[in-house]
C-alpha cells in the first residue's frame, strides 16, 4: 500500500483493492435512489452517478442490487435477471466514461422486506421474528432455501461482473438477511446455521464463497459489514470482528467498508445530531486486525475529515455518500485547493432519506440538482434582465445563483446584517449546527460569483423606483405567529424566535406553547442549557474527575425545567421522519414534559393555564415562549403588484415550508427568468 507520508495529500495517495488501482481514497458508497424502474436501470440512475464520476470520485458502487425476487423491491436494480445485464452494462459505462472505477452492491433485504414489496409474499428470515421497521413476521427459512439464495448471491455478482462493473460488494450489515443470521438477537435457529457464533457465521461466508467462486480470485470483492450493530441483546463489536478476520483469512474479500447499527436501531447513525467521523473508532478497529484496505463510513462530509481520518490511521479509504449528493464536485474541489467552494452536506434528511420515506426518488436540499441531472440543466439567456431579490435567506439565494447562472445581472437585499436568514434559526439547537454550515456555503458562492449583496437595507417602493428591475424575486421569509392567548403580552413572554436568537434569556420554569418543529426545536435547546460541552466532558473523563456515570447525567440534564403544549393530538409536526425519532429521543431523554390536546387559555405571572381533556390545569411559569407557527412576511406583494413589474413569491414568503421547499423554490425561480 501506498505510504500516506510520501503524499503531500492522503485523500488523494492512489490505493489498491485486489488488483484494482485506484486514483484517490473516496469512495461512493451504495445508496437506494428509488429511481430504478420495476428492477431496470433508468437514464436518471445513469446521469446521476456519471455526473458524480466527472466530480472526481475515485470509486463508486451502486446498489444495492437484488440477487432474487424477495431480496427488494422494483425500485431496486435488479440482478437476479440475466434481462438486466444490459441497463447494469450502461450504469457500468456511464461510471467508467466519467472517469471513475465502478462497484456494485448486492444484497437480500429478509425480514426488513415489506409483503406489500413482493406481492403480498411473506418475506424471509433465519427465525419468524419481526421487525420494529415494518412489523411483520418473516418466514423462516428452509435449508433449502438458504441453498438457494446462497446460490443466487454467486449468480447475481456473476451479472454485475458480466454487465463491466470493476467491483462487487455484499451488504453483510445493516440488519438485512447475512447481519439476521449472524445476530443472536434475530437467528433463533438450532441447526448449523444458528446456536454459536461459528454457526451463525455459516450463512454469510458461504454467500461470499458463493460470490467469490462465481467471478473468480481476480475480480475484487468488498463486504460492507457493521463495527457494532448497536442492537441490545444483538451481535457486539467483538464477534464482528472475528467474522471480519474470518473472511479475510479465507480470501473472500479484497476490502471492507465499516457500517454501523441497524435501521431500527434506537442509536442516531445519519442524522445531522451526529458528530462528523463520530464511528471511526469502528473503522480504526477493524483496520488494527485486518490487512486488506478498511473503508469508513458515516457522516464525513468534508475533505479534512476525510483526511484526517486517512492520515492518523483510522482508515484507508473514506465513503462519502450523501455528501456528493450534495456536491458531485467535492474532489474535484479538494484536489484543486478550492475547498471553500464546496456546498456540504448537512445531513438534515429532508431531500434524500424523508423522500425514500415516501416512496420518492432521492433528491437534496443542498443540491436542487441533484437527481435532476438532465432537466435542470441552466442555459445563458439571451436576453439578460435586472433582477432584484429581496431577501437573502436559502430562497432568495438559490434563486439569486440560479438567476446569476443564467445570465441575469442580480443584486440581492437584506435587511439583516448577514445572508442566512431561518438557517441560523435552524441551526440553534443543540446538534444542529450543520443548517449554518449550510448559510455559509450559499453565502461564499453569492461571493464567488460577483452577485452583489446589499445588507442591512429594507425595501420599500421607493428602492423599487429608484433601482428600477425587469424582475423581482420576493423571498422576504416568515415571521413568527402571535396566538391569541390572554397574557400574552406580559414581560414574560418571548417568541421561540428570540430564544433560538439569543435575544432574549428565560426563567427556570418554561412553558413552550406551540408543539411543531419550532418548539420542539426550542424546547430542547432550553432543556440542555447548562449541560456540559463535548470539551468538558473529554476532559472530566480523561482525568477521571468523576463517576462517568455522573457526568452522563450533567451532559444530558440541564437547569431549566420545560413543559411543552401543543392543541393537536400529536406533536412534531413539519419534522421529517428520518429526524423525528431522534428528536423525541432527547425530549424524553432530558426531561421535558409534553401535553398534547392542551391548549393555553391564559398567561398569568408565574404560570399558564391550560385546558386538557381531564380538565384545566395550572402549569408553574416563570417564562413562557410563543412558538404557534409562523405566517408569510409578504407584505410587498401589494406595492409590486401595483409597479407592473413581473415578480415571483418564493420560500415562506409564498408559503411555509421547509428548508428543502426554500431551496427548491427559490432554484426554481432563478432559473426560469
Amino acid at each position: 500500500m501506498t505510504k500516506l507520508y510520501l503524499h503531500k495529500d492522503p485523500l488523494f495517495a492512489p490505493v489498491k483493492i485486489g488488483n484494482l488501482e485506484l486514483e484517490n481514497r473516496i469512495y461512493i458508497p451504495a445508496m437506494h435512489l428509488g429511481m430504478a424502474d420495476n428492477f431496470e436501470v433508468t437514464d436518471r440512475i445513469v446521469d446521476f452517478y456519471h455526473e458524480r464520476a466527472l466530480g472526481g470520485a475515485g470509486f463508486i458502487c451502486v446498489g444495492y442490487a437484488t440477487i432474487d425476487d424477495k431480496s427488494g423491491s422494483t425500485l431496486n436494480i435488479g440482478a437476479h435477471k440475466d434481462e438486466f445485464i444490459p441497463g447494469l452494462k450502461r450504469l457500468a459505462d456511464g461510471i467508467r466514461k466519467g472517469g471513475a472505477k465502478s462497484c456494485i452492491q448486492i444484497n437480500h433485504s429478509g425480514r426488513y422486506n415489506f409483503s406489500f414489496f413482493i406481492e403480498n409474499r411473506q418475506p424471509v428470515a433465519p427465525s419468524p421474528i419481526a421487525s420494529r421497521m415494518t412489523k411483520e413476521v418473516p418466514k423462516e427459512l428452509t435449508k433449502d432455501e438458504i441453498s438457494e439464495i446462497v446460490e443466487n448471491f454467486g449468480k447475481s455478482a456473476a451479472r454485475c461482473k458480466e454487465a463491466g462493473f470493476d467491483a462487487v460488494e455484499v451488504l453483510n450489515g445493516t440488519g438485512y438477511l447475512i447481519s439476521e443470521f449472524l445476530s443472536p438477537l434475530t437467528n433463533k435457529r438450532e441447526d448449523e446455521y444458528g446456536g454459536s457464533l461459528e454457526n451463525r457465521m455459516r450463512f454469510g461466508l458461504e454467500v461470499m464463497q458463493s460470490v467469490r467462486d462465481h467471478v473468480g480470485d481476480d475480480f475484487p470483492v468488498l463486504a460492507r459489514i457493521n463495527g457494532n450493530d448497536m442492537m441490545p441483546d444483538g451481535q457486539d463489536r467483538q464477534e464482528l470482528k472475528v467474522y471480519a478476520k474470518k473472511l479475510e483469512e479465507k480470501k473472500l474479500v479484497d476490502s471492507v467498508c465499516i457500517n454501523v447499527g441497524w435501521h431500527e436501531g434506537s442509536i442516531p447513525q445519519i442524522q445531522t445530531s451526529v458528530p462528523r467521523a463520530a464511528f471511526g473508532y469502528l473503522t480504526r478497529e477493524m483496520k488494527e486486525i485486518l490487512d486488506v484496505p478498511v473503508i469508513a463510513s458515516h457522516r464525513i462530509n468534508d475533505p479534512e475529515t476525510a483526511r484526517e481520518m486517512i492520515a492518523d490511521e483510522l482508515c484507508d479509504m473514506v465513503a462519502m455518500g450523501r455528501s456528493l449528493i450534495a456536491d458531485p464536485y467535492l474532489p474535484q474541489k479538494a484536489k484543486e485547493g478550492r475547498e471553500e467552494e464546496i456546498i456540504h452536506c448537512i445531513a438534515c434528511a429532508q431531500g434524500c432519506f424523508d423522500n425514500l420515506m415516501q416512496l420518492k426518488p432521492v433528491e437534496c436540499l443542498c443540491n436542487p440538482r441533484a437527481s435532476h441531472e438532465k432537466d435542470r440543466v441552466i442555459e445563458k439567456t439571451d436576453s439578460p434582465k435586472k433582477v432584484m431579490v429581496i431577501g437573502g435567506g436559502a430562497a432568495g439565494m438559490s434563486a439569486a445563483l440560479a438567476a446569476h447562472e443564467k445570465g441575469h445581472d442580480v443584486t440581492i437585499y437584506e435587511s439583516s446584517d448577514r445572508l442566512g436568514g431561518q438557517l441560523f434559526l435552524a441551526a440553534a439547537p443543540p446538534g444542529r449546527a450543520e443548517f449554518a454550515e449550510f448559510a455559509k456555503d450559499l453565502d461564499y458562492q453569492v461571493r464567488i460569483n460577483n452577485i452583489p449583496v446589499k445588507l442591512k437595507t429594507y425595501v420599500d417602493e421607493s428602492v423599487i423606483e429608484a433601482q428600477k428591475p425587469d424582475h423581482i424575486i420576493l423571498a422576504t421569509g416568515a415571521k413568527p405567529l402571535a396566538p391569541p392567548v390572554e397574557g400574552a403580552d406580559k414581560a414574560h413572554v418571548v417568541q421561540a424566535w428570540d430564544v433560538l436568537e439569543r435575544k432574549v434569556y428565560t426563567g427556570t420554569n418554561v412553558v413552550v406553547i406551540g408543539g411543531g418543529a419550532v418548539g420542539v426545536e426550542t424546547a430542547i435547546f432550553l432543556a440542555e442549557a447548562g449541560t456540559m460541552s463535548a470539551d468538558i466532558v473529554k476532559f472530566l473523563l480523561v482525568h477521571r474527575a468523576e463517576d462517568p456515570e455522573i457526568i452522563r447525567e450533567r451532559a444530558i440534564k440541564g437547569t431549566k425545567n420545560v413543559t411543552l403544549i401543543e392543541m393537536a393530538d400529536k406533536i412534531g409536526k413539519g419534522i421529517g421522519k428520518t429526524t423525528k425519532w431522534t428528536m423525541f429521543q432527547e425530549m424524553d431523554r432530558t426531561g421535558i414534559r409534553k401535553g398534547v390536546k392542551t391548549k393555553a387559555l391564559k398567561i398569568e405571572d408565574d404560570k399558564v393555564v391550560v385546558e386538557t381533556p381531564d380538565g384545566k390545569e395550572e402549569i408553574p411559569a416563570d417564562s413562557v415562549v410563543l412558538a404557534a407557527g409562523s405566517v408569510c412576511e409578504n407584505s410587498l406583494e401589494s406595492a409590486i403588484s401595483k409597479t407592473g413589474i413581473p415578480f415571483d413569491s418564493i420560500g415562506d414568503a409564498e408559503k411555509i415550508g421547509l428548508a428543502f421547499d426554500a431551496v427548491h423554490r427559490g432554484f426554481a425561480a432563478g432559473s426560469k427568468i
